[in-house]
């Protein structure tokens, strides 16, 4: 407890911007968020007054860190499991536990689990040399798709094999170099979803509407909610995965299910056990945000409502520009409020650099199409300081 306050402690390992978040949700609830950053310039570390300096790889600075926290959890999945289960064992309450985490920092031992409990996966294989992926794509067709079976994101860790030849050299070098890899049937894809949800040790959960994410380049552009389209009887099937993933592995927290459409239903891709870049949105367009609930959840509170604020919501992401703006941050917030007043924006106070997520705009309203260009022109214009449409700069 913190004594100042009387409140619990959470500590969050890591000081990115989803610490950052969770920092400023934690705020109204009295909670004192002590955040491990590896670097004083982290997003959390900016804005959290309790920041403990430390690698997450360093398990005397995790049990350093855990010492006055009623719970330690994540801003992402690289702590290794065997420094969890040191934590566990020393009596610090890890949420999620380092079994369930271990479903999102492996990616063949997720496929293996969700296989196990009969949820739709693409059929996949264990590479463990040059010819399971050429034996794979003989049965499954050309292309098919690589993947790093532990450290990707955003688009990293994944290669897309066009042919037997370029299966075998690129396997050959990422095997030389030490990857453990799966190999997946490319799945033709209507589109990107995802279901968000959290559960808490008490065992209830929550979920939030179904959502669509829009990828450019592998990174998450958009994400429309709720998903446009989406039948009533897809949501459910969507939000039943994430709840029966969620109590089958244990998860506490918040747990993000990537999901692909296709014209056979839906098939999981990936899975996150923490706030994720899908669930932005809820900062206003939830009763309760995925960061807010995140901390309830940890903390073994009862859940918050996930209703959605307005008809249509979209959070865009804002990106570093390819060259430098001709104008800094600060005027490029003066013009983009005077022309949609309405935006609320989420800058994480990091350094632009092309194609770095360095932020968030959100946008609420009555039509998705609406609000979808409007959230584009703004992230446009935080990114570059240019409107596309032609909209003049007074």
């Amino acid at each position: 407890m913190d004594h100042r306050t009387g409140t619990p402690v959470v500590g969050m390992i890591g000081g990115g911007q989803l610490a950052r978040m969770t920092h400023q949700a934690a705020i109204p609830l009295g909670q004192s968020l002590r955040v491990l950053a590896t670097s004083p310039d982290d997003p959390a570390a900016l804005v959290a007054p309790d920041v403990r300096i430390g690698h997450h790889t360093d398990l005397d600075a995790l049990k350093d860190f855990a010492q006055g926290c009623d719970v330690v959890t994540f801003d992402h999945e690289h702590v290794p499991g065997e420094h969890l289960r040191a934590l566990a064992a020393a009596g610090v309450a890890v949420h999620p536990g380092p079994d369930a985490l271990l479903h999102a920092q492996d990616k063949l031992v997720m496929r293996h689990k969700l296989d196990e409990l009969g949820l739709p996966v693409p059929p996949y294989a264990e590479v463990t040399k040059p010819a399971d992926v050429l034996e794979f794509g003989a049965e499954h067709g050309w292309p098919c798709v690589l993947k790093a079976a532990r450290g990707g994101y955003d688009g990293r860790g994944v290669w897309v094999l066009n042919t037997p030849e370029g299966a075998k050299r690129t396997t050959t070098e990422l095997l030389d170099a030490g990857s453990p890899l799966l190999v997946e049937q490319r799945v033709p894809l209507r589109r990107e979803l995802a279901a968000l949800v959290a559960r808490s040790p008490f065992g209830q959960g929550a979920v939030w509407p179904l959502v669509e994410t829009v990828q450019s380049d592998g990174i998450c552009v958009q994400v429309l909610a709720p998903a446009p389209g989406a039948s009533e009887a897809l949501t459910q099937q969507a939000q039943d995965i994430a709840l029966k993933v969620a109590e089958s592995l244990g998860v506490v927290g918040v747990l993000a299910v990537e999901l692909f459409e296709t014209d056979g239903g839906l098939v999981v891709n990936e899975l996150a056990m923490r706030p994720h870049n899908s669930g932005h949105w809820t900062i206003e367009g939830s009763r309760t945000s995925q960061f807010e609930q995140h901390v309830r959840a940890v903390l073994d509170y009862p859940l918050g409502s996930t209703e959605i604020t307005a008809p249509a919501v979209v959070m865009a992401n804002v990106l570093g520009a390819p060259t430098e703006p001709k104008m800094g941050v600060d005027e490029r917030l003066h013009h983009l409020f005077a022309r949609f007043p309405q935006a609320k924006v989420h800058l994480y106070g990091k350094a632009e650099r092309p194609g770095r997520k360095v932020g968030h705009v959100t946008l609420l309203g009555d039509r998705m199409d609406e609000v979808r260009e409007q959230a584009r022109l703004a992230a446009h214009f935080l990114s570059a300081a240019e409107w596309p449409d032609g909209h003049r700069i007074h």
